[in-house]
């Protein structure tokens, strides 16, 4: 397997978080294609200004494991919507194919527990029109795990079913938001996984996910939704609830070889954190 870093995650401008990525020994980067936070769109980026960026890249020894489509909102329920938010999408995919990535990874928002739902049809079609239209260009999609389970998530997929879906796997938001073995995750959902972030967490207290990650109707009005929020905390890797171990011998079994790509979304010193994370990883793959 090979180890990955979100470059953000450091907090810097985005080539010298690149370059810093490059310096800790990562074989690859993740970015995001917009960055609301820091006010950084690639999709504005001019070909010679993404050149740059793929260059900064290849410079430091790394390639771009893939590109994050994550802009938050509850689009993808949404009628109408969801479509434009599946045509930005497939602006991000063409990024990827410029950046010589061949992943894009989002969360699509809570994917309910059963298809008869008001929103999943919404769902369905945006994800298939992504996956399709990446699939036609050598990218997969890859739905981000996290508020829902893998049965969940993988009944979505069959649901869709195209070619270009795929997962990306997060053991930390399985362990965070829903208390569900990431083990399982890798069992049900491996043949599917294309690509992986490593991050650690606690969970702190069960809850309706569907009421914490918002799950509103197809016209965009709120749902009364009844229960707790769910609780929980990220830590640095390695202290946390994910077991390492026996998730990274789960990859194995399903022959992934792919990105464990280090996020760090919080902490005083991500970068410490980050170079204790790859530490960590090294020694067991």
């Amino acid at each position: 397997m090979k180890l990955g870093i979100i470059p953000e995650s450091f907090l810097l401008p985005l080539r010298s978080a690149i370059e810093k990525a490059g310096e800790l020994g990562a074989d690859g980067v993740q970015i995001y294609a917009i960055r609301r936070a820091t006010g950084v769109n690639l999709l504005e980026f001019t070909p010679a200004e993404l050149e740059e960026l793929k260059q900064t890249c290849h410079r430091a020894g790394m390639v771009f494991s893939a590109v994050c489509a994550d802009v938050g909102g509850h689009d993808f329920q949404i009628t109408g919507k969801n479509m434009e938010r599946a045509e930005l999408t497939c602006r991000i995919v063409d990024l990827a194919v410029k950046l010589e990535s061949r992943v894009i990874t989002s969360h699509v928002g809570v994917i309910p527990d059963t298809p008869d739902d008001p929103v999943y049809p919404n769902m369905v079609a945006a994800v298939r029109r992504i996956a399709d239209y990446a699939a036609e260009r050598g990218v997969t999609m890859a739905i981000e795990t996290g508020p829902e389970t893998a049965e969940t998530l993988l009944q979505f997929i069959r649901t869709v079913d195209s070619p270009g879906l795929g997962v990306n796997l997060d053991p930390a938001n399985l362990k965070m938001c829903i208390n569900y073995d990431p083990v399982r995750a890798v069992e049900l959902l491996g043949k599917y996984i294309v690509h992986t972030h490593a991050k650690d967490g606690i969970h702190l207290r069960d809850g309706n996910n569907c009421k914490t990650f918002g799950l509103v109707n197809p016209d965009g009005s709120e749902r009364r939704l009844e229960g707790d929020l769910c609780e929980f905390k990220e830590v640095a890797l390695g202290t946390g609830q994910v077991p390492w171990d026996a998730y990274l011998a789960a990859l194995r079994r399903v022959g992934y070889d792919g990105f464990l790509t280090i996020e760090r979304e919080c902490g005083e010193d991500p970068a410490a954190d980050i170079r204790t994370a790859l530490d960590f990883l090294r020694a067991r793959i």
